[in-house]
């Protein structure tokens, strides 16, 4: 692997929390600490945010500042877009986890013809829409999102006309159709599912490798199963939300920790089997949190080491 670009996305408006837009800073700062020049040897682009807005009032409570999440999305797909027309591998570090869909659209837009596989390696589903979601935050939805799911079926809220407009735009992002398809998603780690989730779940058959099932059978047959499952996609997008890590292992430092995750060495052997396949173009880190960081900068410290372990050699 050649040519890496960091993509600085220090956007946090899809989230419950303030502080993810720290996330990147606090990685950086790991870094120095580790006396490591892993920052200044790669190349970088800031993504410009939407921050301001978190003194806006929400108005919508269902999808909240959905307006402005899809316009960082677009930002976000057009960053990725270029970076892989570039021949570069894109390195998406963000705040909160919403702008994966525009990383997902970045990826299909630069290669409209191709198939895309998507490992999701997270504690959450993010299946929700603003029909279905308890909490209105965006990086709860994501996923349904570039599946082009709306969960109506499901509906508990009354969603506005406005919303619905946005909803559609952040679906597909200026493309036709669903960024991806249900057979082509494999989560990693997900273990905190409300009924909605685990509803779609069971009605798509989307392949889930908890943490216990991946210990139980082995990281390399999860991984050997799940290269057979995605042995015609064409590329595969890898995002990696730091709280499949175990937060009473690592710390709290992220937006919606969850105990019985991941520990650091187990995120790097599987980051690095799918690597090994040639088949990966783009990377997204999300949800560093700082600001919740209860032993210091743990979180953002062990984050690091899977980065550095992982691209160790390769730049």
């Amino acid at each position: 692997m050649k040519n890496i670009v960091i993509l600085k996305n220090r956007s946090d408006i899809g989230g419950a929390n303030r502080g993810s837009d720290m996330g990147i800073d606090a990685i950086e700062v790991a870094a120095i600490n580790a006396d490591n020049d892993f920052f200044n040897r790669l190349p970088f682009i800031e993504i410009q945010t939407h921050n301001e807005t978190v003194y806006n009032k929400v108005h919508n409570t269902f999808a909240k500042r959905i307006e402005f999440v899809t316009q960082q999305c677009l930002r976000v797909k057009k960053a990725v877009h270029k970076a892989l027309k570039n021949n570069q591998f894109p390195l998406i570090i963000s705040g909160d986890h919403s702008s994966a869909m525009g990383t997902i659209a970045g990826v299909k837009s630069a290669y409209p013809s191709k198939t895309l596989g998507v490992i999701w390696i997270d504690a959450h589903a993010d299946l929700h829409t603003p029909w279905s979601s308890p909490s209105g935050n965006i990086h709860g939805m994501c996923l349904a999102g570039a599946l082009g799911f709306e969960n109506r079926q499901y509906s508990k809220n009354k969603v506005s006309s406005e919303t619905i407009n946005y909803w559609q735009q952040l679906k597909t992002l200026d493309s036709k159709t669903p960024m991806i398809i249900p057979e082509n998603l494999i989560y990693f780690g997900v273990r905190s599912v409300e009924s909605v989730e685990k509803a779609i779940i069971k009605q798509y058959n989307i392949t889930c490798y908890s943490v216990h099932e991946v210990r139980y059978r082995s990281i390399a047959e999860c991984l050997n199963k799940t290269l057979h499952q995605l042995e015609s996609v064409d590329n595969i997008y890898i995002s990696f939300d730091v709280d499949a890590l175990d937060c009473d292992l690592i710390s709290d430092g992220t937006g919606t920790p969850v105990s019985k995750g991941f520990d650091s060495q187990e995120i790097i052997r599987l980051i690095n089997g799918f690597f090994k396949t040639q088949k990966v173009i783009a990377l997204e880190i999300s949800e560093v949190n700082p600001l919740l960081d209860t032993k210091g900068n743990s979180m953002a410290e062990s984050t690091f080491e899977i980065m550095n372990q992982i691209f160790l050699g390769l730049d």
